[in-house]
């Protein structure tokens, strides 16, 4: 099936014209600046890549831009838009009403409207990528892949907050989780591999944004982000799971709104707060060998100012590493057990430092690594075993495909399966 995989924005469309059979991609590109002036296309097909300034005043005039690009003669890779069978759009959240991906209908998009309170920058963004595709292809299946739907199948233990019942009930306070159609493929492909769907799975999605999931039966029962992705591990520019009395103390401490510290958490804390310099993990990784990224603002000119930002960041990467461990520990004791832990997302796939100062130490859980192979798998598109033969748990690195997943939800939702 020829599926178009579609992520939208506020004034941005995110494209993928995937072919569920082979799972190639055939085409794919980003519409920016929807709605503004300078908005342009990017497309791409193989080898061949076209970007052109257009005007886009809305998501329905984006997509009719998208269609002509996928069937153009020069550009294009489909004969025309009949070849197109579903439409699969990625929604961040679906709060606590979505099990599953689902087919779009009325009803589901006034529940996804609903669920904008809990990602206001995200849902009606989706909503109007939705409706612009309903526009120019009525008659093709449209299919919502949520983020927030993997963890849905968490038991109330794992997902409830020690907070009064009616604020829970009636405010929808718990732990919804994120990253969940990345966590769905990766412990998908790690089943396959291990032969069977009996299995005891931590998934760790690492990035800019992060997280962890503990996967069992291939179903998730816990997951590290909570009622926003905030929540969890140290990340990029997010601090993760801290004393929720430090949030009151520095507002007063520094006089400051509920903005401006929803803001500070958010966008200047994680890696770049600790290490003063980076929120990017190889300028980190880079640092602590004592070298130095100069187009940053905060590259250090001194050697006291080199010595306290490597020192800094040596600290930011072992703070992220003791995290993945822990979650890595309490989620094998939650599952009585533990068969792989899986590495993916940006951070996963690329740093083997990260990897090896998270499986060290971890032969007491049966994880021993192999540092050899470790070191060497970077970049690579495969998927690759870095535990040492004699683990008892599986280690892999495994590339994330949310596209694809986004895909295959898709295919089987129209086909009833």
């Amino acid at each position: 099936m020829k599926v178009l995989v579609v992520n939208a924005g506020s004034s941005s469309l995110k494209y993928q014209l995937m072919d569920t059979v082979t799972k190639d991609v055939l085409g794919k590109g980003i519409c920016e600046r929807i709605g503004m002036e300078g908005s342009l296309i990017t497309h791409k097909v193989g080898d061949k890549k076209v970007v052109k300034e257009i005007a886009m005043p809305d998501h329905s005039v984006a997509t009719e831009i998208v269609v002509s690009y996928l069937t153009d003669k020069e550009y294009g890779c489909i004969a025309d838009m009949d070849e197109i069978e579903a439409i699969g759009h990625r929604v961040v959240h679906g709060g606590s009403y979505f099990f599953d991906s689902c087919l779009i209908t009325d009803d589901v998009l006034k529940t996804i409207d609903i669920c904008s309170e809990f990602a206001p920058l995200h849902n009606p963004a989706h909503l109007m990528g939705i409706k612009g595709c309903q526009k120019v292809m009525p008659n093709v299946p449209q299919v919502a892949v949520f983020d927030t739907a993997f963890h849905q199948t968490m038991p109330a233990e794992a997902y409830t907050y020690a907070l009064p019942m009616e604020i829970i009930e009636k405010d929808g306070v718990r732990r919804y989780g994120a990253h969940g159609t990345s966590h769905k493929f990766v412990s998908i492909e790690m089943n396959k591999i291990l032969g069977t769907t009996d299995t005891k799975i931590v998934t760790c999605h690492i990035g800019n944004g992060s997280s962890i999931s503990a996967v069992k039966n291939g179903k998730c029962v816990d997951t590290s982000m909570g009622f926003t992705p905030l929540a969890g591990v140290e990340m990029g520019t997010r601090c993760g799971s801290i004393d929720p009395a430090i949030v009151p103390y520095i507002m007063k401490k520094h006089n400051i709104s509920v903005d401006e510290i929803s803001d500070f958490m958010n966008k200047k804390c994680g890696f770049l707060g600790v290490s003063e310099y980076s929120s990017d993990s190889r300028d980190i990784e880079a640092a602590i060998l004592g070298k130095f990224n100069p187009e940053l603002k905060t590259c250090p000119t001194t050697e006291e100012g080199k010595a306290r930002v490597s020192k800094n960041s040596k600290l930011a990467a072992e703070i992220l590493a003791y995290q993945v461990k822990q979650y890595i520990g309490s989620y094998a004791a939650a599952m009585n057990g533990l068969d792989a832990v899986v590495f993916t997302a940006g951070m996963g796939e690329n740093n083997p430092e990260l990897r090896e100062r998270a499986c060290t130490n971890m032969e007491f859980l049966g994880i021993k690594l192999d540092k050899e192979v470790n070191a060497k798998t970077l970049r690579q598109p495969n998927t690759v075993e870095i535990s040492a033969p004699d683990s008892k748990v599986k280690v892999y690195v495994l590339p994330t495909n949310e596209e694809l997943m986004i895909a295959m939800d898709t295919e089987a939702v129209v086909n009833n399966k």
